[in-house]
């Protein structure tokens, strides 16, 4: 029976924080934390009782190991490459590997054990919910954009005023995601190492009812 929703945001490296929320069957927030290292992440999962009650959702990091300048730009969303346009893009030290393989083994072997986990694009699930500002992406402004938003059209009412971190923020989205997917309102985009990276389906009918955080 799943009785908890688990979004986690991770990070590219340690140097960025990864932020993970967790939901009950009552849509009540009942953890937002931030970790640093992949140590922390397993530590979280080896000790969280509830691992087999629960659907997870993780994010996809950006791989970060990238030339900087125009190979950079070109590696992002802006440049579309799939099956029958990647042979035209030379591939300068890796650059059309979009997204980061931290964690995956570990996260392949949790599901080998029957926990229930997909992987989400940061990037699509805030276009899908409209989540998405005109602010610098992680900027002050565009948090506190984000921060508003979870807590006037997602029921996050009792999110406090003072600034919550980033990762802690994308987190809520991968929360959001996980509870959407339990009531079968997702499809199936990919799979990245073999792991579905999953969407939200009809972002008009994604439950919005009053959720509270623990004090």
């Amino acid at each position: 029976m799943i009785e908890y929703y688990v979004g986690l945001s991770l990070a590219p490296s340690a140097t960025i924080e990864t932020g993970i929320a967790v939901l009950d069957q009552n849509n009540t927030l009942i953890l937002v934390d931030k970790f640093f290292t992949m140590k922390d992440v397993q530590h979280f999962f080896d000790n969280y009782s509830s691992l087999k009650n629960s659907v997870i959702c993780i994010s996809l990091p950006w791989d970060n190991t990238l030339m900087t300048g125009k190979w950079r730009i070109l590696s992002k969303p802006y440049q579309l490459i799939n099956t029958t346009n990647k042979h035209n893009f030379i591939n300068v030290d890796n650059w059309t590997q979009r997204f980061s393989t931290r964690g995956c083994d570990y996260f392949s072997s949790l599901i080998d054990e029957g926990v229930d986990i997909s992987r989400y694009d940061l990037y699509l699930s805030k276009l899908k919910l409209n989540l998405y500002s005109n602010y610098k992406q992680r900027s002050p402004a565009d948090c506190k954009f984000l921060q508003n938003i979870l807590k006037t059209e997602f029921g996050f009412h009792d999110i406090p005023n003072n600034m919550i971190p980033a990762g802690a923020l994308e987190a809520m989205i991968g929360a959001i995601l996980a509870r959407e997917k339990s009531r079968n309102n997702f499809e199936t985009l990919y799979q990245f190492k073999d792991i579905d990276v999953v969407n939200i389906l009809d972002s008009d009918s994604v439950y919005k009812a009053p959720l509270t955080p623990i004090e």
